[in-house]
């Protein structure tokens, strides 16, 4: 009966995924469209104005003479064949194709950050918790605000000023990005502020949980303070950390405009800058699909990592929790 409800579950939050990733869609061509100009008129960036005829020529060739009702449906057609249709910007080039590249590469270096973040975030915030108003809770507390106040790209200057021209250790940039070298200082300029996040959601959740009656009474029958916290404290106190990493999950590994651009590394996240400047509508929309679709898949994961973290969770209580964590 259980797995039964869980794969009503699983496949109810499938089906309003659909809805959702057609109406992120559809705000971003409106509001695409309500920009003024031509996507192909010159005139538009700074150049020269361009002949009408051609102009019009240009825009029949992709679809933009047709109403806008007509455009969107056909570009929604296209998408769920896996078709994304022809770049405005990059001439000569599908979607996909510019996807194929660039793609893999920011997924890589999300996955790097999300790793480090996750590998490095979740025992400082235990460890602070259970050193709580210790030099060492003191240190990482510090530790975590400047990984919160400053900004990725900050952190990525920084990292190349000591690293790589004050020190000489490691390549600036990560345009060849098959050499393990270039992958270390982005990766760590991606992940330092999600780790920071992880770790004092973790903190707060260990100090929370070991407030708690159950922990004093199994305090006073005597059980060791590790076999508390790994058993019983840190299974509850994940919970939050859990709900802030699905939506951190899907934001780093779908491209970052700053790390990459810093880093020059081959990744689709300065196209999310780009696409909206040249009025590259199918890009952008292409964009926006993908980081709704693993925001939808991340945060399907976060309920269902809900009930294998703590079994007391039932599928009812999952909205409330998240509820809970966001306030």
């Amino acid at each position: 009966m259980k797995a039964r409800a869980m794969l009503v579950f699983i496949l109810r939050r499938l089906f309003t995924i659909v809805p959702t990733l057609i109406a992120m869609t559809l705000i971003v061509f409106v509001i695409m469209q309500a920009i003024p100009g031509s996507p192909f008129d010159p005139a538009a960036y700074g150049g020269n104005d361009i002949d009408p005829a051609a102009l019009a020529a240009i825009e029949a060739r992709y679809g933009l003479d047709k109403p806008l009702h007509e455009q969107y449906l056909n570009f929604v057609g296209r998408a769920l064949r896996g078709d994304f249709g022809e770049s405005f910007a990059q001439r000569g080039r599908t979607v996909n194709e510019i996807l194929a590249e660039t793609f893999p590469v920011s997924f890589h270096l999300g996955i790097m950050a999300f790793l480090l973040a996750l590998g490095l975030g979740v025992p400082l915030g235990i460890i602070a918790a259970a050193r709580r108003n210790s030099a060492i809770d003191y240190g990482v507390t510090l530790i975590t605000l400047l990984g919160i106040s400053l900004p990725n790209f900050v952190i990525g200057i920084l990292l190349i000023l000591i690293f790589s021209l004050l020190f000489g250790l490691l390549p600036a940039t990560s345009v060849r990005w098959e050499s393990p070298q270039t992958w270390i200082l982005p990766t760590l300029a991606l992940g330092l502020g999600p780790l920071a996040i992880i770790s004092r959601y973790t903190r707060a959740g260990v100090i929370d949980e070991l407030s708690n009656d159950y922990v004093r009474t199994a305090r006073a029958k005597g059980l060791h303070e590790y076999l508390i916290l790994w058993r019983h404290v840190l299974r509850a106190a994940l919970l939050p950390v859990i709900t802030v990493a699905g939506p951190m999950f899907a934001a780093i590994v779908t491209g970052t405009f700053f790390v990459e651009t810093i880093f020059g590394v081959p990744g689709m996240g300065k196209f999310f800058v780009t696409s909206v400047a040249t009025k590259d509508h199918p890009m952008l929309m292409t964009l926006i699909l993908i980081y709704g679709a693993f925001l939808a898949l991340a945060n399907l994961a976060v309920d269902l990592l809900y009930g294998v973290i703590d079994p007391r969770v039932r599928l009812a209580d999952i909205a409330d929790k998240k509820r809970g964590v966001a306030l």
